[in-house]
């Protein structure tokens, strides 16, 4: 039986918001709790719109986080394909766009991001697509069945996480794929070109081309579809399709509308304390929209915002966010991590190291056959790491993250030194 006593809303159907609504329930909240998204679907996870769902190895209702039927029987009101137009901090209170009120005790803004768009001409035209959304993921599995079958071609402005899986799923399907990246490597902003060019030869021997130093510059068509894609270098590349997988800006209209102090930097997203409490007490924000001030003993990241896309940050924010709504702040301070999937690699990310950010980069394994763990030091001091093909270490890694203690360079590229010896300080 539901005490309403006391609201709390979460704005937002992605993982992050209905893992808070879970955590409210667990924590043994039974006042009213509010989901509301402007999304028709029930909320859902996103790794597998660029993975397992879209590459077709995955059925539908699989990718979301609950059954429907959980959220009546946990005693929450969902509120789907509405949109939030207004926040009103004085009243408390949410305007919809049906025009309904909802009051708040708490609220917690788990907007998320959004796909950036291409500013160049032909992005109208039949065959450009995004891909955030479950509906942007079915329109895109139907297209690279299509292509796989006549076999048509690809382009993709982007060689990031995004880019690259959507690579690897169209490549299954058989579709012809080119890669259009500014940068000297792929995913040249996480990993810089040390471990970039591993996942440039992984996709070349899977047959994705690459034209990297250059950009979309514009999207040609013939008959409202799309024909080729031009860049900004003069080359040319026929397709049916084109992804934009140029990043995702966090949603924070709604935030900023209503005053909320947002973070400075070119991440942005909603500025939040180590409880994930925004400007205004009673409101919070999780997941890819939060600017979360780590306490993390980390050279990046100790006492300094950072905002996260990525799945287990949503996972694990939501629910400390809903603690933190409920009183028991225990402070959120994970180590940033994230996974990918692609062809027969598999790896973890954890930490924070964009180039520029450290002096070396120390690897231990075997490179050629992909399988290896690389870290990213700084006077000797681990800011990421990352292991391919090596399974059950991310703990390990993330704890020597997390001390912010100096190792010995050459006992941490030796895999016979255990990780957990690293960790203690045991380098014999």
């Amino acid at each position: 039986m539901v005490d309403g006593h006391r609201t709390l809303v979460i704005v937002g159907g992605g993982l992050a918001g209905a893992k808070a609504a879970e955590a409210l329930r667990a924590e043994g909240f039974s006042g009213r709790v509010i989901l509301i998204s402007d999304e028709r679907d029930h909320p859902y996870e996103r790794p597998p719109l660029s993975k397992g769902y879209l590459a077709g190895a995955e059925e539908r209702d699989s990718v979301l986080v609950h059954e429907p039927a959980w959220y009546a029987g946990a005693d929450i009101e969902l509120h789907l394909g509405q949109t939030v137009v207004r926040l009103d901090r004085a009243a408390k209170r949410l305007h919809l766009g049906d025009g309904a009120r909802v009051h708040y005790d708490a609220l917690l803004l788990a907007t998320g991001a959004e796909p950036r768009r291409m500013d160049i001409p032909g992005t109208g035209l039949a065959g450009v697509h995004h891909l955030r959304r479950l509906a942007h993921a079915d329109r895109l599995r139907g297209r690279l069945a299509a292509l796989g079958q006549e076999g048509g071609r690809l382009v993709i402005a982007g060689a990031g996480w995004i880019g690259l899986e959507v690579a690897a799923a169209a490549r299954s399907y058989g579709a012809e794929v080119t890669v259009v990246e500014p940068d000297p490597t792929p995913l040249h902003a996480v990993l810089g070109p040390e471990l970039g060019m591993l996942f440039a030869d992984l996709h070349r021997e899977h047959g994705v081309r690459f034209h990297f130093g250059a950009r979309p510059a514009e999207i040609t068509g013939q008959d409202g579809m799309v024909r080729s894609v031009r860049t900004d270098d003069g080359g040319e590349h026929p397709a049916q399709d084109v992804l934009a997988a140029i990043g995702a800006a966090p949603r924070t209209a709604l935030a900023e509308s209503a005053g909320l102090e947002l973070a400075a930097g070119p991440g942005g997203g909603i500025a939040v304390d180590a409880a994930l409490r925004t400007s205004d007490p009673d409101i919070y924000a999780a997941g890819d929209v939060a600017s979360v001030r780590h306490d993390l003993r980390h050279p990046l990241l100790d006492g300094r915002p950072l905002r996260v896309e990525h799945w287990a940050n949503a996972l694990n924010s939501g629910p400390a966010a809903a603690r933190s709504m409920l009183g028991r702040d225990d402070g959120y301070d994970r180590v940033p991590y994230f996974f990918s999937d692609q062809y027969d690699v598999g790896m973890e990310y954890s930490g924070h190291a964009p180039p520029g950010s450290y002096d070396r980069v120390v690897c231990r394994g075997d490179a050629g056959k992909r399988e290896l763990i690389a870290f990213w030091l700084r006077d000797n001091r681990v800011l990421a790491g990352l292991n391919m093909n090596i399974w059950d270490v991310s703990g390990p890694i993330q704890e020597l993250i997390r001390s912010g203690a100096a190792v010995d360079p050459e006992a941490l590229a030796d895999p016979a030194v255990p990780l957990t010896a690293l960790e203690k300080g045991k380098q014999s």
